[in-house]
């Protein structure tokens, strides 16, 4: 299958690089494809005429999309819309990528698929508005909601956390809980999917939940840190954005489609960064 993928250089972009990488795989970061322009994706699908397109491009920054609500919608609402019509124009299929922060953080239960979404955050509301578009224009849709991803490029928070190491102690937020998700994880689980032709919304995140603190000291232990690590409260760290208190994703599309544990993605990112020379970012 001959696939077109946004937002190459992004984490999940680089994981899906590693996994698919080869002549079928049309791999444009935002250099070559600005998805928020119209003119510019009906070039790129009718150059490449692809078979799939595949969209890991977003605005991520949560914080910086309170203060620049029009650069977070022109990508993650404007890029979907102009990729739904383009690809749906040529009759491909669209596969797009969301998230956890469509939903308010407030159910005692993890999300399914058909929960009500309530995002908190312009991000989450670019997000969510991405997601409509996309089923308004393409009904050839697979949408896929993750959570909290890292991988060994790019900057997360586990990254963040080891450059944090050195400090006499790290306090981590622990009354936030989530599905950390590690990109490679996601890209395996979404190669069946795409292939599969059951469209429709799916939630695919680390299995399990833990809160930032939770991760964090599990992150330490692969790495013998010793740094104490300190929970403390959201309200301690107060940000622009609203983060949602409660996200954990589940699902109930009974197709195969699923990711492990996030603690064993954890292992596996731990082993691969130790590989690598200095052993830590």
């Amino acid at each position: 299958m001959r696939i077109l993928l946004t937002g190459a250089g992004g984490q999940l972009g680089r994981a899906l690089q590693d996994l698919l990488g080869g002549p079928a795989l049309i791999a444009l970061p935002h250099r070559e494809l600005d998805i928020s322009s119209g003119a510019a994706v009906d070039a790129a699908l009718e150059q490449h005429r692809p078979e799939l397109v595949l969209n890991a491009a977003a605005y991520t920054d949560v914080d910086g999309a309170e203060a620049q609500p029009q650069a977070a919608y022109a990508v993650n609402a404007s890029g979907a819309r102009y990729l739904a019509i383009a690809s749906a124009a040529r009759g491909i299929p669209l596969l797009h990528i969301s998230t956890d922060y469509v939903f308010d953080g407030s159910a005692a239960r993890p999300y399914h698929e058909f929960d009500q979404p309530n995002p908190q955050s312009v991000y989450g509301a670019s997000k969510l508005a991405g997601e409509e578009e996309v089923r308004r224009h393409n009904p050839r849709h697979y949408i896929v909601r993750t959570a909290w991803l890292y991988h060994l490029v790019g900057h997360n928070f586990p990254k963040t956390m080891l450059s944090l190491a050195d400090r006499p102690e790290v306090r981590v937020v622990d009354d936030q809980r989530g599905c950390p998700t590690y990109a490679p994880d996601l890209a395996e689980a979404l190669v069946p999917l795409m292939a599969s032709g059951a469209f429709g919304t799916y939630h695919l995140a680390g299995g399990g939940a833990a809160s930032w603190f939770e991760f964090t000291v599990a992150l330490y232990r692969h790495f013998a840190i010793r740094t104490p690590v300190i929970p403390v409260s959201t309200e301690e760290f107060p940000r622009p954005a609203v983060r949602p208190r409660y996200s954990v994703l589940v699902s109930v599309q009974k197709l195969g489609f699923k990711l492990p544990p996030w603690q064993e993605g954890l292992a596996r990112f731990a082993a691969e960064l130790q590989r690598r020379p200095g052993g830590r970012p």
